[in-house]
Order: C-alpha cells, then structure tokens, then sequence
C-alpha cells in the first residue's frame, strides 16, 4: 500500500472516531440539557403545585378565621344588645288572677305565701292580694266591722312573667282549693287598665273606711232605737253617705214630722 492510501486511510479513522466522539460528546450535552430543562420543567410545576395547595390552604385557614371573627364580632353585637334592652326595657310586672274556691280566699293567700317564701320565689312573685273592702252593719245598735271580698272567689297574684314558670304554676295551683290561673298553663295577665281598676277599687275602699254592708234606701221603712224619738217608725227621705246620717219622717201625734238620725241610730224592719 502505498504511502498517500495509508494516510487517507489514517485520516478516513481519524475522522470517524473525531466524529464518534463528537456525537457522543454532543448527545452527553443534549441529555444533560433535557434532564436540565426537565428538572426545570418539573421543578415549576411543583412549584405551581405547592403555591396552589398553599394558596388553598392559605384561603381556607383564612375563611376559617374571618368566620370565626365574624361569630366572634355577632357574639358580642347580640350580648350587647341583649344588654342594652335589658337596660333601656326593664321586665315589669304584671297582675294575674288566680281562680280559687270561693269563701277560703283569706287562707289561700297565706298557703300561697308561705309556699313562696319557702321555696325562695319571693323575688319573681312580688305580692298577693284578696280584693277585699271594709263594710260594717248595725246589730242591736251596734256598728259591726267586717271585710267582704270584692271578687269571690278569686285571688290577684304580681310577679314578673319570667318568673311563673312550670314549676312555680306547678306548685301553686297544686295547693288545696286552688284551681288555676287565667289562662291556666300560660297565664294571661290582666289589663293595665283592669288591674289599676281593681286595686284602685281596693285603695279606694281602704281610704274611704268602711262601707254598710246593707246599705239603707230611700223610701224603706225603719225603726228608730236611739235617742228622744226610740220607738217610732218612719220612711227614710234623705240619705248621706259621707256623714253617715239620714232622714226620717215621723208621725208625732198624726202628723209628719223629719228628724236626723245617725245610721248606727236606725235598724231596718223586715
């Protein structure tokens, strides 16, 4: 082989294993870059990934703690305005009739307020009332004083409407000849304008004294049993309640005569 062939040939080698490890060399750099831009590429979708999870998470720890705020914040805005009412709208109390058996009134009440105080209710259950008024009748020319209830068979009772709960109805109409309120279960309250009416008529009977229990009227017929003129008999003409005195006439020797008496000085003729 001549001189020229063996170099075409050394060079024909040469190029070929330049060539080889050219390619080689250039698919070492392409795979190094692919894994580089694979990474990358994985890289920024994890990236994504994790900023989305913790945007997520982020939100929701944020939602939970703006709702808890905001119960927080409804919380103190309803204690506050319950408060508030409280204070600008205080409970009063009401009057509430007690339906009981007729002629034991007097001993009810005391049951009913022994049971009260006992059971420590005295704050919710402020008083108990007979509607009664003073009267008096004349015995034997005597004034007799006595009370005469206003409303047989019935019993008014105060307390605030908080505190007549089950228990206390319960308890109270569970007493002997005790029958239940008006509205039995749920109580109605009276009328303001009921009530003042009723404790009013009380208030009134109170300061006036007392009244006759029979009261006398014009045109009967009575007798005289006290003073100058005991005895007589004769028609009432005139009655005057705030003085408690009438007018009477009389025949003296057959003729009408009017004399002024005292009630306690007159007895009625059945």
């Amino acid at each position: 082989m001549s001189e020229e062939n063996k170099n075409t040939e050394l060079e024909k080698k040469t190029n070929t294993a330049l060539e080889k490890k050219t390619n080689a060399e250039s698919e070492k750099v392409t795979n190094k870059e692919l894994e580089k831009e694979t990474i990358a590429e994985s890289e920024k979708v994890t990236n994504k990934e994790l900023e989305k999870e913790t945007s997520a998470e982020v939100k929701k720890e944020t939602n939970a703690e703006v709702k808890k705020k905001t119960n927080a914040e409804l919380g103190k805005r309803t204690i506050a305005g319950v408060k508030k009412k409280i204070i600008e709208e205080p409970e009063t109390t009401r009057w509430y009739s007690l339906r009981v058996i007729s002629g034991k009134e007097r001993k009810i009440k005391e049951r009913l307020e022994f049971e009260i105080q006992s059971s420590g209710w005295k704050d919710g259950v402020i008083q108990i009332i007979v509607p009664t008024e003073k009267v008096y009748k004349i015995r034997a020319g005597k004034r007799v004083v006595s009370e005469r209830n206003i409303l047989p068979g019935y019993i008014l009772v105060e307390a605030f409407p908080s505190a007549l709960t089950g228990e206390v109805i319960r308890a109270l109409t569970g007493i002997p000849n005790v029958m239940h309120f008006l509205g039995r279960n749920e109580p109605i309250p009276m009328s303001e304008k009921e009530a003042n009416r009723m404790l009013g008529k009380v208030d009134e009977s109170n300061k006036a004294g007392e009244a006759l229990l029979d009261p006398f009227i014009v045109g009967e017929l009575v007798k005289i049993i006290d003073g100058p003129f005991s005895g007589f008999v004769g028609d009432i003409v005139d009655i005057n309640e705030e003085k408690k005195k009438l007018k009477v006439i009389v025949k003296i020797f057959g003729r009408g005569t009017e004399v002024e008496l005292n009630f306690l000085q007159v007895e009625k003729q059945s």
